[in-house]
Formats: C-alpha cells, sequence, structure tokens
C-alpha cells in the first residue's frame, strides 16, 4: 500500500477536489456553484460533493464512496454517465424540505483501486454544469 498522502494527492488530481489523508482513509471535497434557498434562507452547508476513500487493503483496494450533489435536471445525465462508467448508484434522495432547487443527493460505492474508482467518476462528471 502506497503512502496515504501520496494517494490522496493523486486522487485530489484526478478529480479536481480539496481535501486530506486523515486516520487510515482519504477525505476529499469538490464545491458546488448551487444557488440553493431552504425555507426562504441562504443555503451553503451541504453543497460540496463529498467523496471518501476507506478501507484500504494491502493489494491497494479500498471501499470508495461519494454523496454527490445535483440539480434535479442533473440527475438524469449523470445517473446515465455512471452507468456507462460502470459506478453503481446506491441512493438517490433529498435532505431538505422546501429546498430551492429541489437538490438532490445522489449515492455511489466500490471496492477497488481507488485511482481506477475516481478516474471513472471524474469521466462520468464531465456532464455536471457547476
Amino acid at each position: 500500500m502506497k503512502d496515504l498522502e501520496v494517494v490522496a494527492d493523486k486522487l485530489k488530481e484526478l478529480l479536481g477536489a480539496e481535501g486530506e489523508a486523515q486516520e487510515e482513509m482519504v477525505a476529499l471535497e469538490i464545491p458546488r456553484d448551487i444557488a440553493v434557498m431552504v425555507q426562504g434562507r441562504p443555503f451553503k452547508s451541504e453543497t460540496a460533493m463529498e467523496i471518501h476513500f476507506e478501507g484500504f487493503q494491502e493489494d491497494g483496494t479500498a471501499l470508495n464512496h461519494a454523496e454527490i450533489v445535483l440539480l434535479p435536471e442533473e440527475v438524469p445525465d449523470l445517473t446515465i454517465a455512471l452507468g456507462k462508467n460502470d459506478i453503481p448508484i446506491t441512493a438517490l434522495h433529498n435532505h431538505w424540505l422546501f429546498a430551492e432547487p429541489a437538490i438532490k443527493y445522489l449515492h455511489v460505492q466500490t471496492v477497488e483501486k481507488p485511482e481506477a474508482f475516481a478516474k471513472r467518476l471524474a469521466e462520468a462528471f464531465k456532464v455536471l454544469k457547476h
């Protein structure tokens, strides 16, 4: 297993993300420039995509998972792109009532080498506009 900091740097580069290695995992974020109101109030606290890599094994594989923040109109294109990149979707839901726009949270996960997951996820993200 490579040094976790080296892995984190490579994953940040592949995904255009911010983050770091911490306590045997890599936690990354990709900010989204989405203006959201919840119950008429400005909302910024959960608009970044979160991507985690943890449970690293000696063969270099890990549990790779992400929570992706989407505008409703982005859901169809991203689900197609994830399918084309062999990334399974585990959930799609909302967090907030009375959100405008009605942002969605899509979850994905795999067990494989993090770099392989990150490359395919970055390819799928190309359909996103913001």
